[in-house]
């Protein structure tokens, strides 16, 4: 596959599924005994190798490029619901764990059937990751069109609006999809995050910039354990993502010290192992926990139809 998609895509769901199982769990308490293999029965109650919503709704997305063959907010938006309502792309057959804010903008867009990038809550206490986590897809797809700044970041802003549609969220998103941009393109992960603080913003508010200061002024990498939060906001999320890509050295070691921040493990897992999986490749990442995914073969399948498809 080109673009290694593959490496980034399965490294996405096994981060997800790693960290299933120990969402909300408290970091003082993964430290002392840190889980270090693919497990289940946890926080909710599910068989090892089950992901989560973050999984499903980058399924959903990939889903409606490969039949469009192109970004259809409106056939999103539908795969969307579908989800939500059908358990459509569930490993399973069920839905859990999905977030107030993509339930609430899933719902609005159901009922009404409005412009899905006008359906996404806009205040400032609806900034959760529920859009970065499903950003993903937009990497790959910028690059295989060869899209200029402004249409990438028109992409973004109107995919995380189906769901989150405050700038805070939008630019986060934007922060992910250029780092992995960069990785995608061949930089190593100092270049890329070097490259990444120095894309230019100003179409963001001053204000949502400042948010993003440790990021994009500071260097992430240095701070402490105990100064890097891993919570669902989308901030201390994208933060704990950048600081656990570049303080490991092994696709195992992210993964391993993603999960055991606590908290928003199944996210954090996610967005680490999308990057590690393009940093070192999927012949790194141990063969037992991609055998242990829930229906691996439809993930491989839906992959490769993706990476095939060129958006022509």
């Amino acid at each position: 596959m080109g673009l290694r998609y593959l490496d980034g895509l399965m490294g996405f769901v096994i981060g997800d599924a790693m960290g299933v199982p120990l969402e909300f769990k408290k970091r003082e308490e993964l430290l002392a005994k840190p889980v270090t293999k693919m497990t289940g029965f946890g926080t909710h109650n599910v068989e090892e190798g089950t992901w989560s919503d973050d999984t499903s709704m980058l399924l959903a997305t990939i889903d409606s490029i490969n039949t469009k063959g192109t970004i259809d907010y409106m056939d999103i938006a539908l795969k969307f619901t579908a989800f939500k309502n059908h358990a459509h792309y569930t490993p399973n057959n069920e839905v859990f764990d999905i977030g107030n804010v993509c339930a609430r903008a899933i719902d609005k867009f159901d009922e009404e059937r409005a412009n899905p990038t006008q359906c996404g809550l806009t205040d400032i206490n609806s900034n959760g990751n529920g859009s970065l986590m499903r950003i993903l897809p937009i990497a790959y797809y910028a690059i295989e069109r060869k899209l200029q700044d402004y249409e990438i970041i028109e992409l973004v802003k109107d995919l995380s609006s189906i769901t989150h549609g405050h700038e805070i969220s939008i630019m986060g998103c934007y922060i992910y999809v250029r780092f992995i941009m960069f990785l995608l393109n061949g930089k190593d992960k100092l270049s890329a995050y070097s490259m990444t603080k120095c894309v230019d913003y100003s179409m963001f508010s001053e204000e949502t910039i400042e948010v993003y200061k440790r990021i994009l002024n500071d260097d992430i990498s240095k701070l402490k354990l105990n100064d890097i939060k891993s919570s669902g906001y989308v901030v201390d999320t994208l933060e704990a993502v950048i600081w656990v890509v570049l303080n490991t050295d092994s696709f195992k070691a992210s993964i391993i010290g993603a999960i055991n921040l606590g908290e928003d493990t199944d996210t954090i897992g996610a967005l680490v192992g999308a990057a590690s999986g393009i940093i070192y490749g999927y012949d790194y990442i141990p063969e037992e926990w991609i055998n242990e995914l829930a229906r691996k073969d439809y993930l491989l399948d839906i992959f490769e139809e993706f990476s095939e498809n060129k958006y022509e």
